[in-house]
């Protein structure tokens, strides 16, 4: 089940004296978080109105209410969330913890599953996905021509695995 509220950053200290906050954005840009007007703490419980702006590899945040250096610190730490409502993703993009949990399956012989998705990260030039199976991990560029289909409501991920890539070496 995909959760409503989504992790999209921490609060890792204060910028100046005036309240703003340093933000580590885990999204895939960082002017991602210029777009909200709201962001969450506490999984979707409490709401913050907030201005961001990105700021070399972090986001400077403004939250209401929050006019001091001390007030700022006190968030310190805090793990903010976005509305997943809030957001349309455009064709055959996912959100990364949607893909979290999903299994990995052949999409020629829907029998073979190659393990489950327990990270994505950033190359250079795609993602790719940790998938993990009776405790090995395997990498999985996430290409046109491995990944076939995405279905995050469904739980799958369909591929077509490179020679070796789930070889396992003795």
């Amino acid at each position: 089940m995909k959760k409503q509220f989504l992790e999209v950053g921490k609060i890792v200290g204060t910028h100046g004296v005036r309240g703003e906050i340093r933000v580590n954005p885990w999204t895939d840009t960082h002017d991602f978080l210029t777009d909200f007007k709201t962001l969450y703490f506490n999984e979707g419980k409490e709401s913050i109105d907030v201005k961001c702006r990105p700021h070399k590899n972090i986001v400077l945040m403004t939250v209401k209410g929050v006019d001091t250096v001390e007030k700022a610190e006190n968030l310190r730490g805090k793990v903010l969330y976005i509305n997943r409502d809030d957001v349309e993703l455009p064709e055959g993009r996912n959100f990364v913890q949607d893909l979290i949990g999903c299994k990995v399956v052949d999409f020629d012989d829907k029998s073979i599953e190659y393990g489950e998705i327990k990270d994505v990260f950033k190359t250079g030039a795609n993602d790719v996905y940790t998938v993990v199976k009776d405790g090995k991990e395997y990498l999985v560029p996430v290409i046109d021509s491995v990944v076939i289909e995405k279905n995050v409501d469904e739980g799958y991920v369909l591929i077509k695995a490179m020679k070796g890539l789930f070889d396992d070496e003795d």
